[in-house]
């Protein structure tokens, strides 16, 4: 094992096959980071800030999926220069520097990191290489779908907002802002199929066909898009369907000292539904806000 002296320095890196800008979009929007940034898929980001300028401050709340551990990666950005290069210091005064050089429609990351003194350089440099190639592999398989990101804080233990979310009567009341006849059918137990349904103007029932990919109790619903409704029937091929399916939708609860601290992650929005969502899930989640302050 390799012994960890002061000042350490290791360095990641990988080729990724897409722009520079897509690249630095990625990296920087905090939109993207929650979706990538994790090491193994027992871990995720339910929130990241970014600052992005010379002695702006950025936070990555990383957290082990069954809550049982997490911690703020924190720091201040000392160098910006877009589409190129980044340099910040962590809170715990360790330096890194990112590098991003454009070949065309490729780009190489480089990242180069002071090492800390409890783990391994070894678990440390395979740590963060792993995080590099997730980021690699979120950026290759983006399209041009929208990936959207909403937040708020309500005053209620995290226990009643998961329960006012998922129960069904209480689910149809917050959901009414995106349709009055919202509703679904189905089971929030993780691998089962839920259709989530509404009316349109013409009394025609419609909705998706989705999977419940994860649900973690107080902590954490994943749901994946698979197919599309009408007429009655579920379908699961077809341009329509191809427009959401492997498109997902998280709710992620956060404790935050007897409040709860509620993060939506929409991924693979077509741009079609892009205003729809930005309009209607504000809306959505000061009605629950609502009803879980109101008793």
């Amino acid at each position: 094992m390799t012994t960890i002296t002061e000042k350490s320095i290791l360095t990641v890196n990988t080729l990724i096959k897409a722009s520079v800008k897509k690249v630095w979009d990625c990296w920087t929007n905090p939109k993207h980071i929650v979706r990538w940034n994790n090491a193994s898929n027992d871990w995720h980001t339910p929130k990241a800030e970014v600052d992005l300028r010379v002695g702006g401050r950025f936070l990555s709340r990383m957290e082990a999926k069954d809550g049982s551990m997490g911690f703020d990666f924190s720091g201040e950005y000392t160098r910006v220069d877009p589409l190129k290069h980044l340099e910040y210091t962590m809170d715990d005064d360790r330096t890194v520097q990112i590098s991003f050089v454009s070949k065309g429609n490729e780009t190489t990351v480089s990242e180069s990191f002071e090492a800390e003194n409890t783990n391994s350089l070894e678990l440390q440099q395979l740590g963060w290489q792993s995080i590099l190639e997730n980021f690699k592999k979120y950026v290759e398989n983006l399209t041009d779908q929208e990936t959207l990101h909403f937040e708020i804080s309500i005053n209620a233990p995290v226990e009643k907002v998961y329960r006012t979310m998922l129960d069904e009567k209480t689910y149809s009341m917050w959901t009414s802002e995106f349709n009055p006849t919202s509703h679904y059918i189905g089971s929030w137990e993780p691998g089962s199929k839920m259709l989530f349904l509404g009316t349109d103007k013409n009394g025609n029932m419609g909705g998706m066909v989705c999977k419940i990919a994860e649900n973690i109790l107080n902590k954490l619903v994943s749901v994946e898009y698979i197919g599309v409704y009408e007429d009655g029937k579920e379908i699961y091929t077809g341009p329509k369907v191809d427009e959401w399916a492997g498109a997902f939708e998280d709710y992620i609860f956060i404790d935050d000292n007897g409040r709860t601290f509620l993060t939506i992650n929409n991924g693979g929005v077509s741009s079609e539904f892009v205003s729809y969502f930005s309009e209607s899930w504000p809306k959505a989640l000061k009605k629950l806000k609502t009803i879980c302050e109101r008793s």
